[in-house]
């Protein structure tokens, strides 16, 4: 099975605590081998994505955290000539992605016995991490933006956690996060902890078993951190790994263009970073300057033939407009990879799926 190390020194992951990186060389934990995927081993008795636990690696056997997150719907649609798979991330039980992976991130915590936990998010994340702490009774902070969509905060603290708004850009409010974790309080960062790797690459077993075991030609996604897409290819690969599929699909990364960092080294390589921004975004779930995994990310977009695309304010919200006429409610981010198929629809083979990451109406009462 695979194990954790840091992939500066090579350090395995300590049997105590819940570090966010490398307590020797400050470098950042990863597991250290392909993930493992035996058809035969799912689980339907598990809750939620845990029927996958067997994928899990050293999280096996942990007590499953799970709020009956995955099994998300995927829809088809004859689009612009295309065959086009919208993958309903929004369906899981807090309206993003994020829940896979805090469903495994929580469980990892409540395994080392952790009571209290800081995180940093610009809504989804810690809205997520906020309802499976509750449903793990672990205290959480959460570091926001002070941008940050005033329902996001709501919605985590009506899952009884705290929030202390960081003035700045969302790169200040993860520093702040970093100082006040090396204080030592446990930070479980979405981003620095490798648990929610495999939880993404869920969704890719479920695309699989969706598509009565063949892969699409691309997958479209979101990317800030780009966590998902990295978890997603690694599922891809598993799948690979077991001899179920030849290849993995070709992967497309959108981020916007106020602030898309991996699209303008991918063009551009570093020459291209000097012209690059970071400024505010209606997509704020990928306003990320700094990707802790952006290096793995980029050289897997590459290794599987895909490319990145960045998209401006206007066709952002015009994408949220279109993508609800054909009946899917999303947020701005989510819209990203609408935009995506408009610019290279000429360009992509069928079957496409793009991933409609967060929810455009969140199901709650904001009345406190």
């Amino acid at each position: 099975m695979p194990g954790i190390s840091c992939k500066n020194c090579g350090r395995t992951y300590p049997d105590e605590g819940v570090p966010y990186r490398c307590l020797v060389c400050g470098g950042v934990f990863d597991y250290d081998s392909t993930l493992i995927f035996d058809h035969s081993s799912i689980d339907g008795d598990q809750p939620g994505i845990w029927k996958y636990r067997h994928t899990f690696g050293d999280l096996e056997n942990s007590r499953p955290v799970s709020l009956g997150e995955g099994n998300t719907p995927l829809v088809w649609k004859n689009i612009f000539g295309l065959k086009v798979g919208m993958k309903c991330e929004y369906e899981n039980p807090t309206g993003s992605f994020k829940d896979r992976g805090s469903s495994l991130l929580t469980s990892f915590i409540s395994s080392r016995n952790i009571k209290d936990c800081i995180e940093d998010s610009s809504g989804n994340a810690g809205a997520s991490l906020a309802a499976y702490s509750a449903s793990a009774d672990v205290n959480l902070t959460v570091f926001v933006p002070e941008s940050a969509s005033e329902m996001k905060i709501r919605m985590i603290r009506r899952f009884g956690a705290e929030v202390v708004p960081i003035t700045g850009s969302r790169s200040d409010v993860n520093d702040q996060t970093k100082k006040t974790a090396d204080t030592g309080i446990s930070y479980a960062s979405h981003a620095y902890m490798p648990y929610n790797l495999p939880g993404y690459a869920t969704a890719s077993y479920e695309i699989f078993d969706q598509m009565d075991g063949n892969v699409p030609a691309s997958i479209v996604i979101p990317v800030g951190q780009g966590g998902l897409l990295l978890g997603m290819a690694r599922g891809f690969l598993a799948l690979q790994r077991s001899g179920l599929i030849n290849r993995i699909p070709k992967l497309i990364g959108v981020q916007a263009r106020a602030c898309a960092p991996l699209w303008s080294l991918f063009a551009g390589g570093i020459d291209g970073l000097r012209f690059a921004t970071d400024t505010p975004t209606i997509a704020e779930g990928v306003r990320v300057w700094h990707p802790v995994r952006g290096d793995d990310v980029l050289t897997t977009v590459a290794s599987s033939g895909g490319f990145f695309v960045a998209v401006d304010e206007e066709e952002i919200a015009k994408s949220v407009n279109e993508l609800a006429q054909l009946g899917f409610v999303v947020e701005p981010t989510s819209a990203l990879v609408w935009s995506a198929l408009v610019q290279f629809k000429d360009s992509l083979q069928d079957p496409v799926i793009l991933v409609l990451t967060g929810s455009g109406s969140k199901k709650y009462n904001p009345s406190n």
